[in-house]
């Protein structure tokens, strides 16, 4: 399931909870799940409320008394202790754990304070360990597999804080959204928060105009404030990836690929490299997938005066040119790249899950059109049967392909 994200009246934690909500994420559910941090103290209020004559609905986080258990915890010792010794799954803890630290390294910048000393001033502890982890939960509980967003909205004028009144957006959220698409508009209101761009900014694959999905659910999440000029809500479209089909006339013939998962304009960047100590190259490539690369290889080249080298390719989309760019300049021994942009085709794929004699394992399918062209199990799941049951890694994923044919 892909999610995509209207930020066109900011983004917050709140509204974050309040669209994954509307959209269909079951609040015990939601509930039940954050009984796994151990903090209490506070109630999860859900309300439905109008912004701007607009339905929408609202999730606060309610604090009972100072004296709630977690209640003064701010800096990153107690954050990260308390992650750490919640239920949750391994998966969430870590991208709960990644996301506090871009915040904390956030404040501590902008502050000029060491990172095991900065507090987190105008984010209630409670109330920002709700929003982050309540969003992780929804969106696994929702199935969301990919995020996108629109540019974000930062609103206007002044924010008052800790250390007085600031301009909008406020120094943390300026360093959490570097390299994420952004405006402002007259709303004279902080309407994109340090909790919102910190979530927004770690967890989506892409910013920029809607993918093409078929949208099957639509959550509208609530602001603080009622705009008179627009509504202020976050809105969330939940749906599959489309099938993109060619327009096909009498004159053009019914290519194989005219019924395909994804066509989009995709950027190539190359760069010829001789001259740095290979092992540097895992480091970078794995920096560049991190960074939103979609594809990353190693090709071994002769270069001038039969000198060996290595091309490094990297494939990603035209969002991600710049910032992938200044990697490569940075990061390896190269003193300029080439790029151009491409077209490409690709299978529809989608992930499902399948019960094999090994227990659930991940089924990659690809799909021409309305047929199944290709099985593949997901090779971090072979791997860890092949550890668990002690077999060849080989014979697992021939298992599993040949009760999927």
């Amino acid at each position: 399931m892909i999610a995509y994200f209207d930020c066109s009246s900011g983004i917050s934690g709140d509204m974050i909870l309040g669209a994954l909500v509307d959209a269909g994420l079951p609040p015990h559910k939601l509930k039940k799940s954050l009984s796994s941090l151990p903090i209490k103290g506070y109630k999860l209020s859900i309300n439905s409320v109008k912004r701007a004559g607009f339905l929408a609905t609202k999730v606060d986080v309610e604090i009972q008394g100072a004296r709630g258990k977690g209640q003064g915890a701010r800096k990153w010792k107690d954050i990260e202790k308390i992650i750490r010794t919640s239920k949750l799954s391994d998966d969430i803890k870590q991208k709960g754990l990644s996301i506090f630290k871009r915040l904390f390294e956030a404040e501590a910048k902008v502050h000029g304070e060491r990172f095991d000393r900065i507090h987190l001033h105008e984010l209630g502890a409670i109330d920002c360990i709700i929003d982050i982890f309540g969003t992780l939960i929804g969106l696994d509980i929702l199935g969301i597999e990919k995020i996108y967003s629109s540019p974000l909205n930062l609103g206007s004028g002044t924010v008052k804080t800790g250390h007085g009144i600031l301009p909008v957006p406020a120094p943390a959220t300026a360093e959490l959204l570097k390299n994420v698409p952004v405006y402002s508009s007259d709303i004279n209101f902080e309407v994109t928060t340090p909790t919102g761009a910190v979530l927004i900014s770690m967890l989506a694959d892409g910013f920029g105009l809607m993918p093409n999905i078929q949208v099957s659910k639509i959550g509208t999440g609530a602001g603080s404030k009622d705009f008179k000029k627009q509504p202020n809500v976050l809105r969330v479209f939940i749906g599959q990836d489309t099938e993109h089909r060619k327009q096909i006339t009498d004159n053009s013939p019914l290519s194989p690929l005219s019924l395909r998962g994804d066509e989009r304009g995709v950027t190539v960047i190359e760069t010829n490299i001789d001259d740095m100590n290979p092992q540097v190259y895992e480091y970078v490539m794995e920096k560049l997938f991190k960074s939103g690369a979609l594809d990353v290889f190693l090709t071994q080249v002769i270069m001038k005066k039969g000198r060996p080298g290595i091309k490094l390719t990297v494939l990603c989309n035209e969002d991600k040119g710049d910032e992938l760019i200044k990697l490569i300049l940075s990061e390896t021994t190269s003193i300029g790249v080439r790029f151009h942009k491409v077209q490409r085709e690709t299978l529809q794929r989608t992930i499902e899950s399948k019960n094999t004699k090994f227990g659930k394992i991940d089924i990659k399918v690809s799909r021409l059109g309305n047929d199944m062209v290709k099985i593949t199990p997901e090779y971090e799941d072979c791997k860890k049967i092949a550890k668990k049951f002690n077999i060849p890694l080989v014979e697992v994923i021939k298992s599993v392909s040949s009760t999927e044919k």
